[in-house]
């Protein structure tokens, strides 16, 4: 018979993980596909189109701002994209 007073060691849930752990690689602006692009969100295939042709007639990126720039992306998506991008 099993002991009542006895407890499981406790379990974390998926959630309480420490963000650093899973966190998702950031996507590279000056390597990026039109695909990896796409994943952003408010990022469609127009938009990641615009960004693959400002990178070819512009240069690499030096910084995310620069993403503002390009035709179509304003603050608030720079704002959104910001924590998911790089220009590594």
């Amino acid at each position: 018979m099993a002991d009542a007073s006895r407890t499981e060691p406790a379990t974390l849930p998926p959630a309480a993980i420490h963000a650093s752990a899973v966190a998702p690689r950031k996507i590279n602006l000056n390597t990026a596909t039109q695909a990896e692009l796409e994943l952003l969100p408010g990022i469609g295939e127009k938009s990641a189109q615009r960004i693959i042709a400002y990178r070819a007639a512009k240069g690499r990126f030096m910084s995310i701002a620069d993403l503002d720039k390009v035709e179509g992306i304003g603050p608030k998506i720079l704002a959104r994209l910001a924590p998911l991008v790089t220009v590594d």
